[in-house]
């Protein structure tokens, strides 16, 4: 079965039927580091909460817009985590679930998931970036719009990151960064 879904996501990766797609292709966190096996990338992952208004607003406003979709799809696996869901989720060799997740609370504030707490997560929306060894990068909290996202996008595609080494460095980057995301 799995192999199934990587040879599908990777005939969609490397033959894409239109030059721009409509939406982000969200995968699961499994399936992601079984890809990185196959074909290295780093990996971007929305953690969001139903009950969360900034979680919508970044999938309205920021993970509907082409440009980011198109940069996310051409550079990066993407994974959406429900922060308090209850998904079994296998990976670097441990079992995450939500031991006291609760069915009724499903759309509002409910228990925190192992592998939520396991990820330094505390705020919703924290957008997660991994490495092509699913290592910890960062983690950026908050809603972004498209154009904050687009600096930390280029930053975390592959090894331009490692370059930086004290808040200055980060400053240069910032200051010397080059907008291409249309608004729209």
């Amino acid at each position: 079965m799995r192999l199934i879904v990587v040879i599908n996501f990777l005939l969609i990766l490397l033959f894409p039927i239109h030059s721009s797609s409509q939406e982000i292709k969200w995968i699961s966190l499994e399936d992601a580091v079984y890809l990185q096996e196959v074909a290295p990338r780093n990996i971007i992952m929305d953690v969001y909460t139903n009950w969360c208004g900034p979680c919508k607003m970044l999938d309205r406003n920021t993970f509907s817009n082409k440009s980011v979709i198109n940069y996310i799809n051409e550079n990066f696996y993407a994974v959406k985590f429900n922060a308090e869901g209850n998904d079994v989720v296998n990976f670097r060799g441990y079992e995450f679930i939500n031991p006291n997740y609760d069915a009724s609370k499903s759309n509002r504030r409910n228990s925190s998931h192992q592998l939520t707490r396991s990820l330094g997560v505390s705020a919703y929306p924290t957008i997660i970036f991994l490495d092509k060894t699913s290592n910890l990068i960062h983690r950026l909290r908050g809603y972004q719009s498209p154009k904050q996202i687009e600096v930390y996008l280029k930053l975390f595609t592959d090894e331009n990151f490692k370059q930086i080494q004290t808040q200055e460095d980060f400053q240069k980057f910032y200051n010397s960064f080059e907008y291409e995301f249309e608004s729209r």
